[in-house]
């Protein structure tokens, strides 16, 4: 029997022509397309896998200003980025918390922060491998600037050697300095996506996870269907590339052929290591490694997060950790907690992206700029704006400027900003205990109070709605504990879940935290399977093809 048309599909068949069509469903594509549905425009978006399963997913959890950049000159972005991070505490405070960043120091005056300095004494060549006290002194005094435009996170301070090894005592005895300043993580930067995907919907927008555009004529851009492999045209008065590291190959695949691109590969392990995550202190460490590539070693979630490599990459070859990067995140970690060992049985999860960098030449991928431009073309007659480079934190702010040169297109005024606009489960979350209490006192009906926090933790105040929808009472699944077969299904049905994959890896962070057993994997399938239309067939065809993403793309080893 032939399966039906997912809803978001047929909702693009049955009236497929929009004002705008976006190709793209990371974090900028979603962010561009709730912009533009809250200036009245119509807007489609399609994305050829699943939403924020490309560099979206790849991120660091940081949401930073990036303090690195000033060393490249880009004050403009690091100004920009600290701002969006500031307006992202208030804008979404339940996935979004300051987070304090320790840098180690062994020197007091060698290397150099500022690029003026670097460019003005070597071009630009590779930077000294080593910076000190001084410089970072220096660099984090324009940091602190940059962050109290409309902030309240604290300035910069500096530990000397003996409070640093009191502070942090697994610390490399050959620290002579700290400097500890604050950021912010980003919990689950694929929820925060959906929330933000979820917004663009209320506002008008439609979206389809698993469509890819495969080319455009003269009746529009050629959709089709990943999942059942139909095909239907669909057309724009406008067309917005925002493919990331793919933009070159969708331009390529519909008749305007670019050069833009040239991304590198960054991974990331995950490693249930309760040593180290004492030993972090709940802080980002954030620090220069001995071939002068800038690392960290992050807490999150009860695990530890480190990171990460900056490799070329062909966004045509999937992105997958390698052992090379393993050993030398083992290396890392000794580098700053040399008395810690990390075994290859201690990583529970593992994550590579491409990142959208611009075309950069014979320039080093540590110089390459993390701005981003529009780029305009025409694409079978439409208008055409290619986004090449963007990162997470200025989501809101680039996908604002790609807006407003779409709207210019279409001469259609701007109603309102984006900015200041609480997103997702951040409305009205409470931030105080007195006012935590409260919330969930009138929102658990007839759950218990651990059980309405936890709801509150995971989803904001989105959690209101999965409260009414869950049984009060319902036991947790055997195999995936915290979670119930209803809190499931809800997920899979009202955020457009395709596969069981899709479930475990981005409506929910039950892979990231690493344990997962096929037993678990059949428990999901079966909870969602009602939603989704699945046979005992399909359950166990998503239970194999979810085994086989966990161990190639994750080196995720699933037992049972």
């Amino acid at each position: 029997m032939a399966r039906a048309e997912r809803p978001s599909v047929a909702r693009l068949r049955a009236r497929p022509r929009a004002d705008v069509l976006i190709i793209g469903g990371g974090i900028n594509g979603i962010a561009t397309a709730w912009d533009l549905a809250l200036q009245g425009v119509d807007v489609a978006l399609v994305e050829r896998n699943d939403f924020v399963s490309g560099a979206s997913a790849a991120s660091s959890h940081m949401v930073h200003g990036g303090i690195r950049y000033l060393e490249n000159g880009e004050f403009r972005l690091v100004h920009e980025a600290v701002v969006e991070r500031n307006a992202l505490l208030k804008t979404a405070p339940h996935l979004v918390r300051p987070l304090p960043t320790t840098i180690p120091i062994f020197s007091t005056f060698s290397g150099i922060i500022a690029a003026p300095f670097r460019r003005l004494i070597n071009h630009g060549a590779a930077a000294p491998r080593e910076r000190g006290a001084l410089l970072i002194k220096i660099g984090l005094a324009i940091y602190d600037t940059f962050s109290r435009a409309g902030g309240t996170v604290p300035r910069h301070r500096f530990r000397n050697r003996w409070e640093a090894r009191s502070a942090f005592p697994q610390l490399n005895r050959s620290v002579r300095y700290t400097a500890t300043y604050f950021d912010a993580s980003m919990r689950d930067p694929e929820r925060l996506a959906l929330d933000v995907l979820t917004d663009a919907q209320a506002a008008g927008a439609r979206s389809a996870n698993y469509v890819s555009a495969v080319a455009a004529g003269p009746d529009g851009i050629r959709l089709r269907d990943e999942r059942d492999g139909g095909e239907f045209d669909f057309q724009a008065r406008l067309v917005i590339n925002a493919t990331g590291p793919w933009t070159d190959l969708t331009n390529a695949a519909l008749g305007t052929p670019s050069q833009f691109m040239g991304g590198t590969k960054g991974s990331h392990i995950v490693v249930k290591h309760p040593e180290l995550l004492q030993a972090t202190h709940g802080n980002e460490i954030f620090f220069e490694h001995s071939d002068g590539r800038i690392v960290l070693i992050y807490p999150l979630n009860g695990r530890v997060i480190i990171g990460t490599t900056d490799i070329e990459a062909d966004p045509r070859e999937p992105a997958v950790c390698t052992e090379q990067e393993i050993a030398y995140f083992f290396d890392l970690v000794k580098h700053v907690f040399p008395n810690i060992t990390l075994r290859r049985d201690d990583i529970v999860f593992s994550f590579s992206g491409i990142r959208p960098l611009p075309a950069h030449g014979d320039l080093a991928p540590g110089f390459v700029s993390r701005d981003y431009r529009i780029e305009a073309g025409v694409v079978a007659g439409m208008p055409l704006l290619s986004l090449v480079g963007g990162k997470w934190t200025t989501f809101r702010a680039s996908a604002e400027h790609l807006a407003s040169d779409a709207l210019s297109v279409l001469r259609h005024r701007r109603r309102r900003s984006t900015q200041g606009i609480a997103i997702g489960g951040g409305r009205g979350f409470p931030m105080t205990p007195g006012a935590r209490s409260r919330w969930v006192a009138a929102h658990r009906g007839g759950h218990d109070v651990e059980f309405a926090e936890r709801l509150l933790d995971r989803y904001g105040t989105r959690a209101t709605q999965l409260l009414k929808a869950i049984p009060a009472g319902e036991p947790e699944l055997a195999h995936t504990p915290g979670y119930t077969p209803t809190e499931l299904a809800w997920l899979a049905e009202n955020e457009q879940a395709a596969t069981l994959a899709d479930m475990v890896l981005r409506r929910t962070s039950i892979a990231f935290r690493g344990g997962l057993t096929r037993a678990a994997l059949r428990e999901i399938a079966a909870a969602i399977a009602p939603v989704l239309g699945w046979t005992d067939r399909d359950c166990a065809r998503e239970t194999g093809a979810t085994v086989e993403v966990l161990a190639v793309r994750h080196l995720v080893t699933v037992e049972g």
